[in-house]
């Protein structure tokens, strides 16, 4: 198999889980939307900020590194998983302790055994990291989709039978780390990995180097993703922020579908023809255009139908969301630039620069959403709108340092998908009009009306116009759409 095979086929296999795993998202996270409250899940997503921040020290980049380098052999992943798993323990034991100052600060004593609980995760990510880096590494991707789709779908029914029998809260962090022991235990068939415990310091400083620039970066970027969580738990409320992060989650919903699926078997790719700079220019500019012609269009479905889909699939409780929802599904394009431009970075260890521009943009986020919680819902939507602007132009400008690229080439390889978006945005402008109040007075119908158009008109724009750059994409989908239907159809003997 080739190299285009390998990404395609990892692709592939990534998509369908996180396809899979985000209908089990979804369908259970209208169950429990409707057995908890949002200041449950605002409790979860503070808690989160913190671990989550702590837990990228525990990695240490190296993961990343061991997926990158030209060649290891076992004793890089006992060298490695032996210095996380100190860390592990040597963090768990600091969160054990804090905890109750922690609980003291957000004026809440639950968060004391919230964290205590959450933080034993920390035990099993080092099992976790070399265990899926050795899969990523190799690109083997079809059974680990298959074993997180059981684990999912293990943890949404513990979750929601938990949230049931009243257990609130808690029904979040125990039915996570119940599917973090599986999967681990599912992983373990997969890999040849034993994960013994050798410490192994020229194999440890050949990983640390590159590894410990991911992990300042990793932090830095998570801080980005999380201060908001911390400023609005703070300033505005758990309540707040459950209803923010709803509508955030919800806007972002087609990239998470397909973004970080795509940026695993693009990493490793990258890695592979570092040196190569033309290959390395096709496959950047590839990934934006076919990330572009698979998720624009969803946005514009999203924009036009924020508050119904909230009110009908969530409940009244939720649709103060929808005005969140609607200003952030602007940054689609922004969100599938700035993932392919991570990764090459990445790819070429231009972690330094990488590092500069999430210092500058960590500085815009926390000022601007500190300013932007006085606004309500509406003005921290476009503080981030506005800080990820910034971000996607800065990092173009670095890529363009690395190779030769410019406005022109991300114009074209943006322009088949801002086709099909121009398309479905006119047919459901135009439907809006048609149904008039019905998006108040009869949400379902007026949901159900502009979903089933918006994706007719795309679908069809997708496989029949004549778009040169998605025409071997098109091709491919209407191949497997004959074979599928020629198999329904086909007589029997």
């Amino acid at each position: 198999m080739n190299l285009g095979q390998s990404i395609r086929s990892g692709v592939k296999w990534l998509v369908a889980g996180k396809v899979g795993g985000r209908v089990l998202e979804f369908g259970f996270g209208i169950v429990l939307a409707r057995l908890l409250v949002p200041a449950d899940f605002g409790m979860i997503a503070t808690v989160s900020a913190m671990t989550g921040f702590v837990g990228l020290l525990t990695s240490g980049g190296m993961g990343q590194s061991i997926v990158r380098a030209k060649a290891v052999d076992e004793r890089d992943f006992d060298a490695v998983f032996t210095l996380q798993l100190g860390l592990g323990v040597l963090v768990y034991t600091v969160f054990f302790f804090a905890a109750p100052l922690i609980a003291d600060h957000l004026h809440d004593p639950l968060y004391e055994d919230l964290i205590r609980v959450s933080a034993l995760s920390f035990l099993l990510r080092p099992f976790l990291n070399m265990r899926s880096s050795w899969l990523t590494r190799e690109m083997q991707f079809k059974q680990a989709t298959v074993y997180g789709f059981i684990t999912g779908m293990l943890s949404g029914i513990l979750s929601c039978l938990m949230a049931w029998g009243g257990l609130g809260v808690w029904s979040l962090v125990l039915s996570g780390l119940a599917s973090a022991m599986v999967y681990n235990t599912l992983l373990t068939r997969l890999t040849p990995l034993r994960l013994g415990l050798r410490f192994d310091r020229e194999r440890l400083r050949r990983h640390t180097g590159y590894g410990a620039k991911i992990t300042i970066n990793d932090l830095l970027d998570y801080l980005i993703q999380e201060s908001k969580n911390l400023i609005i738990s703070k300033l505005a409320g758990p309540g707040f922020l459950g209803l923010f992060n709803k509508g955030e989650s919800l806007s972002r919903l087609p990239n998470q579908l397909v973004m970080s699926a795509t940026m695993q078997p693009l990493f490793r790719a990258m890695s592979m023809i570092q040196d190569d700079l033309d290959k390395t220019k096709y496959l950047f500019h590839r990934a934006i255009t076919l990330l572009s012609v698979y998720t624009l269009p969803l946005y514009v479905g999203l924009w036009w139908i924020a508050e119904p889909f909230i009110l009908v699939v969530y409940g009244e409780k939720w649709v103060a969301a929808s005005e969140a929802m609607r200003i952030l599904v602007l940054l689609g394009i922004c969100l599938n630039v700035l993932g392919p431009c991570g990764a090459l970075l990445e790819a070429q260890n231009r972690l330094t620069q990488d590092m500069i521009a999430l210092l500058i943009r960590l500085v815009l986020t926390v000022s601007a959403i500190y300013i932007g919680v006085g606004w309500g819902m509406s003005g921290v939507a476009w503080a981030l709108v506005m800080t990820t602007v910034f971000s996607t132009v800065y990092y173009y400008v670095l890529v363009a340092r690395v190779i030769p690229t410019g406005i022109a080439d991300l114009v074209k390889s943006l322009l088949p998908a801002l086709t099909l978006s121009a398309l479905v945005f006119a047919t459901l402008a135009a439907t809006d009009q048609v149904l008039g109040d019905a998006r108040g007075t009869h949400p379902g119908i007026y949901l159900l009306t502009m979903s089933a158009l918006g994706a007719l008109v795309y679908s069809t724009a997708f496989l029949f116009l004549p778009i040169k750059a998605i025409s071997s994409e098109a091709l491919r989908w209407r191949q497997a759409l004959n074979g599928g239907l020629q198999l329904v159809f086909r007589p029997r003997s």
